[in-house]
């Protein structure tokens, strides 16, 4: 029979192999959404996790394939053709559970569920397409459940909020027009363009839940909503193009996510564990932007996303009350559609946990994971036009990614 004690010991090092795996999903997909902490059977649970993850993105066979908006020499446009797109980055999350009596569960938490950073930089041929782009997000949540008997274990009813920040910028080459040596001639030059943005707004979930702790047998399903971004507003700094920076605005929604989670004991101190998560990346086309004081259009970010599915799965083995261990396989399918480098990727994920007291526990996770080969190009999507600033190809190229994670129980 599974218990209770098997449960808990073993279920720490599970929730960081499933985070683990969700380091690098498509669309902007940081850390996601995560409220695995408010079903820690303990009355007061504190948990916080970084993760490093070492995406290595190269491109290839690069062509500027619009030069009518920027080439040019001194290094700028016109260059190499190869570049390192990805650049590596750190995300982080802590949150508190408590729970209330007679049923009743909370926890707030703070994570950055959105995020990307490309950077191939000013001097490969592409410039005119992206010099650099990052987005960051910072997410506040509070989440609560109530839970009662239902046959052989316990239902739980989820809900919550959530208000998020996201902000982000990106650079590229454009043209610079400048007065030829005859009259009516115009030569393009060289001028790096800024785009600065920032929004915020709400969201919320709801999900349920079934429990039976005797086998630790848990399946959830969770809803998140949609953010949307009403507010978005921001800086076009073309001071390098024309001398001029431009107040710009727009609006987006970042996407509603719906996961589905089972584990459960399949022998003494054996556990298998799976996840399936969808998310609407399809949201993110082109985002519009306009100037403030024309109120007319400016310029878009291009993204041409479709949306992501997730799947996960693993087991988990717990040694002694100390030591727990437990491996996964994820496949992530890509959220690109020939324009951008989000194709498959398929990874896996080892974690490590060990508990010197009943009140603390220590988690290490890694992650290795190969983002599979394809190509960007002009392309039609909804009868819109992406990547028409320049094409590439890229291989299968290598994906790591470490973790740590404390939780303390009171």
């Amino acid at each position: 029979m599974v218990t209770k004690t098997f449960s808990a010991g073993l279920l720490a090092v599970i929730a960081a192999g499933l985070w683990q795996t969700t380091a690098f999903a498509g669309g902007l997909e940081r850390g996601g959404y995560y409220i695995d902490l408010l079903f820690d059977p303990s009355t007061v649970t504190a948990e916080g996790n970084t993760v490093y993850v070492m995406p290595n993105r190269k491109l290839k066979d690069v062509k500027d394939i619009n030069r009518s908006n920027g080439l040019g020499s001194n290094g700028i446009g016109g260059g190499t053709s190869t570049a390192d797109d990805s650049e590596a980055y750190a995300n982080s999350r802590f949150g508190i559970k408590a729970a209330l009596g007679s049923g009743f569960d909370c926890m707030v938490d703070y994570s950055q569920p959105w995020g990307a950073h490309t950077k191939p930089g000013a001097n490969w041929a592409g410039a005119n397409e992206n010099i650099e782009t990052k987005i960051n997000s910072d997410n506040y949540a509070a989440t609560c459940s109530y839970r009662f008997d239902a046959g052989p274990g316990q239902l739980r009813v989820i809900g919550g909020a959530f208000y998020q920040e996201v902000s982000g910028f990106k650079d590229r080459l454009v043209l610079s027009p400048i007065a030829g040596a005859l009259a009516g001639v115009r030569v393009p030059g060289n001028g790096i363009g800024h785009l600065q943005l920032e929004g915020d707004g709400w969201g919320w979930r709801a999900g349920l839940a079934y429990e039976i702790p005797e086998y630790a047998f848990r399946a959830s399903l969770v809803y998140n909503s949609q953010v949307k971004l009403d507010n978005i507003g921001g800086k076009l700094d073309l001071s390098q193009v024309n001398g001029r920076t431009f107040d710009v605005y727009g609006s987006q929604a970042m996407p509603d996510v719906l996961e589905l989670k089972v584990q459960s004991g399949i022998a003494p101190d054996w556990l298998a564990f799976g996840s399936v998560k969808w998310a609407n990346w399809s949201l993110l086309q082109k985002v519009n932007l306009y100037y403030t004081t024309t109120k007319t259009f400016a310029t878009s970010l291009d993204l041409g996303y479709r949306d992501g599915v997730t799947l996960n799965g693993g087991i988990g083995h717990k040694f002694n009350d100390q030591w727990s261990v437990a491996g996964s396989l994820s496949w992530d399918r890509g959220t690109s559609q020939g324009y951008g480098t989000q194709t498959d990727t398929w990874a896996v994920g080892a974690a490590v946990a060990y508990a010197p007291t009943k009140n603390v526990e220590l988690r290490l996770a890694g992650l290795m994971g190969v983002m599979t080969s394809g190509k960007s190009g002009p392309v039609t999507i909804n009868n819109e036009a992406y990547g028409t600033d320049a094409s590439y190809s890229f291989g299968n190229d290598f994906l790591s990614a470490v973790s740590a994670n404390l939780k303390v129980k009171f």
